[in-house]
């Protein structure tokens, strides 16, 4: 027998605190990109070190996902998410207050361990808030407009906090959206505890965490050595190993941290290779084009922020479209191909700047293009991924295309910024230095990257496009709804 829940009344409010807490943790992972040079100098820490400051988060978050979303499951989704955001305001205010790399770099960590707990049980608490069709779609529209958006967003407000307060503030700023977001849950959303005890999969929890460690190590290390150095090879080696040892304890254990029937449904396991191969590219332009717009064509933080706003807009415009008109229609399958076709489009565009290439002629094409292309791909998969599961795998299922997406994020910039130097490298070799050359060899560099983006996107078609099922998924319409607060 079905049960309506009392706080189906305040679903609206209650997407609107979940929105707020989706905002702060993904901007979080582009607000510091700007804000990174002033904090560098402040801090006195090297190039080395600058990438880790961006690293430290999206590994321990994309890491501790799944530890996340299974806690989410046994001890409720409401407290698990307002543990989560007052931790992540502490972190956030410890990163404001650092006197050292290390102190920033742990801080950064610490950020997205907790963020881990509160991302899936945002995430679930949407999927169990909003199970009519027509209002899921209008739901996910929204989340996942923010999810596609709040990186750019991160880069305008990085921009203007450090151009007119302080790199600090960066930091700072999320102390505001966790108190709205901990006082509105708090308000709004209930408790429903597990009604069994269940054991956590520690083997599961560390095979994964330390196996995308590796294999981001790795990549990253690759930018200052190479790609057949011993430590580089040796680190993706093991990030390989550990995440095969991982799949082989999921299929062993009696409580898996990922039950592997959350993966091995085709649509679901299509949209997290869609979030993850699209926030691999994503990030690659969002690096990039930041160094470009303030390096080479000297742009402030403000602009630079300000010239990735057409993007963001027309992004939360096409995700909401999408899901409301153009999803129900077509199905996940064609609008996340498509989506992925459109971002290839805009990469090959932005591949084409040089050193004073123009913003409305040269950039602005290409940025458009993507937020169409992320717009389809971002709440089609978010909705694609979390629809029909198990009540109880809710968490998980939420847990597991977060992670898709901030450790694509990781990889990427791992990836795309070893490849962008080695392409930079090669550029100078053998030529004489000169102005021009010194100019021009960072572009080169960055172009490199783009296509290299390029390719990601059109691969990303061909494997979703095989992978999901053809048509509009049906949900089982006898199936019971699920109590909202988790």
């Amino acid at each position: 027998m079905s049960t309506e829940s009392p706080t189906r009344d305040r679903r609206w409010l209650i997407l609107a605190i979940l929105g707020i807490a989706q905002l702060m943790v993904v901007l979080d992972a582009t607000v510091v990109n700007v804000a990174l040079p002033s904090a560098q100098k402040a801090l006195n820490f090297s190039n080395d070190n600058r990438q880790w400051i961006v690293t430290a988060y999206s590994l321990a978050f994309g890491g501790l996902l799944l530890l996340g979303g299974k806690i989410s499951d046994l001890f409720g989704r409401k407290w698990t998410f307002i543990i989560g955001l007052a931790g992540f305001a502490i972190a956030s205010a410890v990163g404001g207050a650092a006197q050292s790399f290390i102190m920033l770099a742990v801080a950064r960590a610490c950020q997205g361990a907790f963020g881990a707990l509160l991302a899936p049980a945002a995430l679930s608490l949407l999927t169990t808030t909003f199970t009519e069709p027509s209002e899921r779609n209008q739901a996910f529209g929204i989340y996942g407009a923010i999810a596609g958006a709040g990186a750019s967003v991160g880069l305008l407000l990085g921009g203007v906090l450090t151009q007119y307060l302080s790199w600090r503030y960066c930091m700072f700023v999320n102390l505001a959206f966790a108190v709205v977001a901990i006082t509105g849950g708090l308000a709004l959303l209930e408790h429903h505890p597990h009604e069994r005890t269940t054991r956590i999969d520690v083997p599961g929890a560390a095979t994964i965490t330390l196996g995308l460690f590796a294999l981001v190590y790795g990549f990253s290390h690759a930018e200052t050595s190479s790609w057949t150095n011993g430590l580089t090879l040796g680190f993706l080696a093991a990030g390989v190993i550990l995440l095969g040892l991982f799949y082989v304890i999921e299929r062993r254990v009696a409580e898996p941290l990922l039950p592997l029937r959350v993966v091995t449904d085709r649509n679901r396991g299509a949209s997290f290779l869609a979030m993850l191969l699209a926030s691999v590219a994503m990030f690659g332009v969002l690096l990039f084009l930041t160094y470009y717009l303030q390096r080479t064509r000297g742009y402030s933080p403000v602009k630079t922020g300000l010239a990735f706003l057409p993007l963001t807009g027309l992004l939360v415009i096409v995700s909401v479209v999408a899901q409301t008109q153009l999803t129900p229609r077509f199905g996940p399958r064609i609008m996340v191909a498509i989506g992925m076709l459109f971002g290839a489009a805009g990469m090959v565009l932005l591949a084409q700047i040089g050193v004073s290439t123009h913003y409305a002629s040269g950039i602005l094409p290409g940025l458009l293009l993507m937020a169409v292309g992320l717009g389809f791909i971002f709440a089609t998969a978010m909705n694609s991924a979390t629809r029909g599961v198990e009540p109880g795998d809710a968490g998980v299922a939420s847990a597991t295309v977060n992670a898709a997406q901030q450790v694509g994020g990781a990889l990427g910039t791992a990836l795309l910024s070893t490849i962008a130097v080695s392409a930079t490298t090669s550029f100078i070799s053998g030529k004489a230095l000169s102005p021009a050359l010194i100019a021009q060899a960072p572009v080169h560099g960055y172009t490199v990257a783009f296509y290299v983006s390029a390719a990601i996107f059109v691969a990303g078609a061909l494997i979703t496009g095989l992978l999901y099922e053809r048509g509009v998924p049906e949900l089982d319409p006898s199936a019971e709804p699920v109590l909202v607060g988790g």
